[in-house]
């Protein structure tokens, strides 16, 4: 069983910066593909990027390509996601989500809020 804990959300006004972090507890860190996922009031969930165990291979949507850049530190048990040039629409709660295999996610965090200010 793995746990996730997301943390470092807030409001930020658009053009700016945050840096999200998951620490992760319980299983193999390093063997479980992690991924962020975000969800805005009143619309779906939403893939936002994932990253292989080792780091080796990375994806993005296609509305964060360019401004987000997912990492990971398996001595730290974390996976982060730098965003940058946020824009209003990046508003949501954004959760992290761990599986063993490439994009198929068994292990969900709470979330964290996001809210870009224009």
């Amino acid at each position: 069983q793995v746990q996730l804990v997301e943390s470092g959300g807030g409001l930020v006004q658009a053009g700016g910066s945050l840096r999200l972090s998951c620490a992760a507890s319980g299983g193999t860190f390093s063997s479980y593909v992690m991924g962020w996922f975000r969800q805005a009031p009143g619309k779906e969930r939403e893939f936002v990027a994932a990253i292989s165990g080792s780091g080796g291979s990375i994806t993005y949507a296609d509305s964060v390509k360019g401004r987000f850049t997912i990492s990971r530190d398996n001595g730290k048990n974390t996976v982060y996601l730098q965003m940058n040039s946020l824009k209003p629409e990046d508003t949501a709660v954004y959760r992290c989500a761990a599986g063993s295999r490439w994009l198929v996610f068994g292990y969900w965090g709470r979330g964290t809020q996001v809210t870009v200010s224009s």
